[in-house]
């Protein structure tokens, strides 16, 4: 389960990221309801998404006879 916690609240890295109309509303307004801003929101979405990642499986290297 997702929660909002300040653990990224030193972040001091600026980047540029462009977000869909709709996409944005839905993350603004989660970040207003969970009383955190827009940019610790995206964090911890970020870290989230890490830490939940599917890796791909190393394909079975053929033994060669």
């Amino acid at each position: 389960m997702f929660t909002i916690d300040n653990q990224f609240s030193n972040a001091n890295i600026p980047r540029t990221i462009r977000f869909t109309e709709k996409l944005f509303e839905e993350l603004s307004d989660a970040a207003d309801k969970n009383g955190v801003s827009f940019n610790m929101l995206i964090l911890q979405c970020c870290r989230y998404a890490l830490d939940n990642i599917e890796t791909p499986e190393e394909p079975e290297t053929p033994i060669n006879p």
